[in-house]
């Protein structure tokens, strides 16, 4: 999730009190409050992480750990604002990546020793580690694909894509049967950028993203071709009503259309079936109709079917953070947390020997297919530099309102990167 820097508004949250942190004279935090952002708004996670912050009050005397939970966007607007006032939260949700190394290079986050994640598995600590050092630790691991509606797929006739051909076939399939066939979250933009990452991934392969990343250019017939190819599905009109305006997790955005029938498929990572079940009316999403395959593979294509485009989830600290924060975020990826996180079906645990928590058959479908995939990258959002992430999204949001050509998302993206 994924989806760099740019969300709107802090959530009016029920039932949780959003707590001060302490001020010493000097302006510095107490040695034992701990400030707290995340972006679970929504529960599973939103109460469990509550759980864990009171448990761990209980068992540190003295001990408090304040939370702000924010939507996606609105965290990444607001920590921009904080970071570059130089005053970053003790703890924060973070991806790892290009915005991390920004972070550590600007000086505002502080490393942790590496033993911190001893008993974590290597792949999913990669994106906290800035130059062999470690500046965060990871929660979740996982990838973006499809998940859609069993019954309407069926209702349609529709198969499950083998390839770009098969999922436009099928898209035609849905919209001949009466049914929308994708939710998308356009003003959110992230969600999006998933499709032109994805098909730049399956047309030039992942070496053509880490030499784009080192050159600064984008403006390649590959990365072209990714935005052409987006645009034959954008053309087609597949997604629901009003989508240009409709946000992520809202009662009437993309995670709802799904969890309430209204739309065959979403790609997403491994936390939408539990965003869909709590942004469904009935709390209960789609259970046994809801589905997953991988993003299917582009013909002639030099990337590989089975390498995989995802993330995880993590925290890092901030440079002023409280000697007590290292203890709270090693506290809530240890293995009986972790195996408690799993169990929610919203996460995908990075403790070894969590695995065997996870009891959702969607999310094990997940962990089968990451497990096998043949290649990995991050979020681009989150692995290329804040500005390149954000100009990624942007310009992306512009092809699917159709205010841009493909080849212009490519030049807009390597002037961006130029100037980096």
């Amino acid at each position: 999730m994924n989806p760099p820097l740019s969300r709107r508004s802090l959530l009016a949250l029920s039932g949780l009190s959003l707590l001060s942190a302490c001020s010493g004279e000097n302006g510095e935090s107490s040695a034992s409050t701990i400030d707290w952002w995340h972006i679970s708004t929504t529960d599973p996670m939103l109460s469990l992480w509550a759980t864990l912050a009171k448990e761990f009050e209980t068992a540190h005397a003295g001990a408090k750990v304040t939370i702000t939970p924010l939507e996606n966007e609105a965290f990444k607007a607001k920590l921009t604002t904080v970071t570059q006032a130089g005053n970053p939260p003790h703890l924060f949700h973070s991806w790892g990546g290009g915005v991390l190394k920004q972070q550590v290079q600007a000086g505002l986050v502080k490393e942790l020793p590496l033993s911190l994640g001893d008993g974590l598995t290597p792949a999913a600590l990669d994106p906290y580690k800035v130059d062999g050092k470690l500046y965060g630790l990871p929660f979740d691991i996982g990838m973006v694909g499809f998940w859609y509606n069993k019954e309407l797929f069926a209702k349609a006739g529709a198969d499950i894509p083998a390839t770009w051909a098969d999922l436009l076939a099928a898209v035609q399939k849905l919209k001949t049967a009466g049914v929308t066939p994708i939710a998308l979250a356009g003003a959110d933009k992230w969600p999006a950028h998933f499709y032109w990452s994805y098909l730049a991934m399956r047309i030039g392969g992942l070496d053509a993203l880490k030499q784009a990343e080192k050159d600064g250019n984008f403006d390649t017939p590959d990365f072209v071709a990714a935005g052409q190819r987006f645009k034959e599905l954008i053309d087609l009109q597949p997604f629901q009503k009003g989508f240009l305006g409709a946000k992520y997790d809202a009662p009437d955005g993309q995670a709802a259309a799904i969890g309430n029938g209204q739309a065959a498929m979403e790609l997403m990572g491994q936390w939408g079936p539990s965003v869909q079940n709590s942004s469904s009316a009935s709390k209960n999403g789609l259970g046994d109709k809801l589905g997953f395959f991988p993003f299917p593979a582009v013909d002639g294509g030099k990337g590989k079917a089975a390498d995989a485009f995802g993330g995880g989830n993590g925290f890092a600290l901030g440079h002023n953070a409280p000697a007590i924060t290292s203890d709270f975020v090693k506290f809530l990826v240890d293995p009986a947390n972790q195996r408690r996180e799993a169990a929610t079906g919203a996460v995908l645990p990075v403790a070894k020997g969590a695995d065997d928590a996870i009891k959702d058959a969607n999310m094990a479908t997940v962990a089968k297919s990451l497990s096998s995939a043949t290649g990995f990258q991050l979020y681009l959002d989150q692995a290329y530099a804040p500005a390149v992430g954000q100009q990624v999204n942007d310009s992306v949001a512009e092809l699917v309102a159709g205010t841009v050509t493909p080849q212009q998302v490519a030049q807009a993206i390597t002037e961006t990167a130029k100037n980096q």
